[in-house]
């Protein structure tokens, strides 16, 4: 069975959803029964580079998405939703099964502001789908009481142990340093976690906290210039590969105080690599995050995300408990292994059920661009 994966570009785009993307596409459980490609139908730049990106997208799939049985569409808000419902009416028309995977954070907000006849869009675009994915089991719920669907499943992202055991250290030896990986700004809780630090670095002075993602990062950087915060925090920009690795081994506790999330691969990848985890009460988080493991706030309460630094800074016993409940956690649940043996079953009931085969037709594939 041949599988098209369609989502932002792997190499063109940041983010969680590119990651996820690259997992499946690679993924050695799925590819012992499916032959999967990617394509790509976003990445990052300026508005015009994006728009002129989409439109190219469109007309090459055009060309080429005969040659799959199955497209699993990957979808967050806004822009994407419209830029996804053309993929599926595509594929849809022909008689081909697709899944739509949900990521947005703030999908169900995006929803409830648009107008009527855009309201109207997004219905069709659920009750076409032949399967959809949410994050959690708490989103499953949410999307059925307000979507008609055919189905609905729950599939949680997942990381792979394997390659975050390099980031695996003693955390009683970084007790006082704190990581965030992500986009910086207000969404991700950016600004909460400047003025919690700034609260808590007055009680314990040796308190770090490194944020390192792109979006604002100059605007970070300026406002911990002008809190006179510079010995305490750094803003390094967008990071990858080994320099995650070592940063995520330099850390205790990874921080996240979003104010909208789906399952956020940062908090996954710090639990692999058997962190303590600080966090809000929002998405799928607290299906992953408990007392056992970390801390969760409720977004925008500074003083308790101060209070939870100084928590797990004061507590080395309390760490070490956290970071093995982490890896236990992921290892048991949230192992890219285990999402992706879940989404192989789901493949395999969505084709079993039937549909028209599109293998017939010479024409080239869509993967490799």
């Amino acid at each position: 069975m041949r599988i098209l994966e369609i989502g932002p570009s792997e190499t063109r785009s940041r983010g969680g959803m590119a990651e996820v993307i690259r997992d499946i596409r690679e993924s050695e459980v799925l590819g012992r029964t499916f032959e999967i490609d990617s394509f790509p139908s976003y990445i990052d730049g300026s508005l015009p580079v994006r728009l002129l990106y989409t439109l190219y997208g469109c007309l090459r799939f055009l060309t080429c998405w005969r040659n799959y049985d199955l497209f699993h569409i990957h979808m967050s808000e806004r822009g994407s939703v419209f830029r996804k419902y053309f993929y599926l009416r595509t594929v849809k028309r022909a008689g081909k099964k697709a899944v739509v995977h949900i990521h947005g954070a703030e999908f169900l907000t995006f929803y409830d502001g648009l107008s009527g006849r855009k309201k109207e869009l997004v219905d069709n675009l659920f009750r076409q789908a032949d399967l959809v994915l949410a994050l959690s089991g708490r989103w499953k719920r949410e999307l059925e009481e307000r979507f008609q669907m055919k189905a609905c499943r729950t599939l949680y992202n997942g990381v792979d142990p394997v390659k975050l055991q390099p980031a695996v250290s003693d955390p009683t030896e970084h007790r006082n340093a704190f990581l965030m990986l992500g986009r910086l700004g207000e969404r991700k809780g950016t600004y909460d976690l400047l003025a919690a630090a700034e609260l808590a670095i007055r009680q314990n002075p040796a308190l770090t906290l490194c944020l390192a993602g792109d979006g604002e990062v100059e605007q970070v950087r300026a406002l911990v210039r002008e809190k006179g915060l510079e010995r305490n925090i750094a803003v390094p920009g967008w990071i990858g590969g080994a320099e995650k690795l070592r940063l995520l081994r330099e850390a205790a506790t990874v921080v996240l105080p979003s104010w909208h999330e789906g399952l956020p691969m940062a908090i996954l990848e710090g639990m692999a690599a058997g962190k303590a985890i600080i966090s809000t009460t929002v998405g799928a988080i607290p299906e992953v995050v408990g007392p056992e493991n970390g801390i969760l706030v409720e977004p925008g309460d500074i003083p308790a995300l101060a209070e939870a630094l100084l928590r797990c800074s004061g507590d080395p016993e309390g760490l070490v408990r956290m970071a093995e409940s982490s890896r236990q956690k992921v290892g048991e649940t949230f192992s890219v292994r285990r999402t992706h043996e879940t989404l192989a079953g789901y493949y395999k009931q969505l084709m079993e059920q039937g549909g028209r085969d599109g293998t017939t037709v010479n024409q080239r594939d869509c993967a490799g661009v």
